[in-house]
């Protein structure tokens, strides 16, 4: 094609193919961190084997979405070899971290079992800060949302693995691995210590500014673990009220440290940790729909409320271009995109409106060469070409656009 991307650039499809990740790019981001490891240790270290990581299991994923076996055998072994290096390097034995990205690897390639024993494992060697550990907080948040994605339905939820996992989160000792018990005295003492450590949580102001960033992760994750708990045991009202509580919280705490500016109030890293909460709240929002029926329109509320807040946010885009391609009016999602763009430089919300169109576009075609011999050509497809070329000529005058190699690949993509 005249030009290697480093990487890889997945918003590109050429004819049937998807372009996937370059061999130099790949050398070259392989040499990198190769090279980085040599130079960095302790913390520094461990920091980017999560790093390396975490893009070994971007690749997997990529993998998954493009239906390659053959290609995800391959990456699976190599991103499990690295892992298993991480983990026995004496430093990041105890890294939960890096143990919820293995156990994470593992689940992806389809190895559920084993996927299981490596979380066990980790929370078993964690010890018994409960509640207190971020790290051990996340950890059992990942390994119970996983698990509750297993589950047809809600009915009997209360006797999950999930359940179990985040019962024993609250208990402070030991964890015992699920063995398909649950005792109803437990998970309402669990729902009481959620309710407490919230609480204290919301009202407690942290001394120093690095208190603040940890009670931040903290936050975020209690808030995930306490709003899932009572999804599985009560139901999603209940765990919409969690959600709901925790963002306004945060909103009254952002708001009053803009008012009292020099002092530290509230949390320090207020927009983050809403955001956070915010794609939580989507998320199982989005997870409930696909397993119960449930109107659409709190999910869509939540979303349009969210993105007015963070409109660089590309999950909630993702999100938000999912559900819109149920509705069959556009002009609703039209509106939405043309007072999100007037209203921020960011550059999401132009690459975002104009995949929604190309998406709708593609819709459109394969109606019209549907194979039923002589073609009514119903809907006039030019429309939505001007449509796109519009907006790209829009986003690419934007002072952002002009700079973002990006939309001008898209752009000329889509002229060819």
């Amino acid at each position: 094609s005249g030009f290697n991307s480093i990487g890889h650039m997945d918003t590109m499809s050429r004819g049937r193919h998807q372009i996937g990740h370059y061999k130099e790019g790949e050398e070259f981001i392989q040499n990198v961190f190769h090279v980085l490891f040599q130079i960095f240790t302790g913390k520094e270290k461990s920091n980017l084997a999560i790093c390396w990581l975490q893009y070994e299991i971007s690749k997997v994923i990529q993998c998954l979405q493009a239906k390659k076996k053959k290609k995800l055998k391959a990456q699976g072994r190599k991103s499990k070899k690295l892992a298993k290096n991480f983990l026995k390097a004496p430093d990041n034995r105890n890294n939960l971290s890096l143990w919820k990205l293995y156990g994470y690897l593992e689940w992806l390639l389809g190895n559920t079992d084993d996927a299981r024993k490596v979380f066990d494992t980790a929370l078993c060697t964690a010890g018994t800060g409960g509640l207190k550990s971020a790290q051990l907080c996340s950890l059992s948040l990942l390994y119970a949302q996983l698990e509750a994605e297993l589950l047809e339905n809600i009915e009997g939820a209360v006797m999950s693995r999930a359940v179990h996992i985040l019962t024993k989160l609250t208990e402070n000792g030991p964890y015992v691995p699920y063995n398909g018990q649950m005792l109803p005295v437990n998970v309402l003492k669990a729902r009481k210590t959620y309710e407490h450590a919230l609480q204290d949580y919301l009202s407690k102001t942290p001394v120093s500014d690095q208190d603040q960033v940890n009670d931040t992760d903290q936050l975020v994750n209690l808030v995930g673990c306490y709003a899932l708990f009572q999804y599985l045991t009560v139901g999603i009202d209940a765990a919409v009220l969690i959600y709901t509580q925790a963002s306004e919280k945060l909103e009254a705490s952002g708001s009053q440290k803009c008012e009292n500016t020099g002092e530290n109030f509230g949390i320090l890293n207020f927009p983050t940790a809403l955001e956070a909460v915010t794609l939580l709240h989507t998320n199982l929002l989005r997870f409930h729909m696909k397993i119960n029926v449930y109107p659409l329109n709190p999910l869509r509320e939540a979303l349009t409320e969210a993105l007015k807040r963070y409109p660089s946010n590309q999950s909630l885009w993702r999100s938000y271009i999912h559900i819109q391609r149920k509705s069959h009016s556009a002009s609703k999602a039209r509106r939405f995109f043309d007072s999100v763009t007037r209203s921020t430089n960011s550059l999401e919300p132009w690459l975002f409106a104009i995949q929604a169109e190309q998406m709708r576009k593609k819709l459109t075609e394969k109606v019209q060469r549907a194979d039923v011999g002589e073609i009514h050509c119903t809907i006039p497809e030019t429309g939505l070409t001007n449509r796109i070329v519009a907006l790209f000529e829009h986003a690419v005058q934007s002072e952002n656009g002009t700079h973002c190699p990006l939309l001008w690949r898209m752009y000329l993509n889509f002229m060819v």
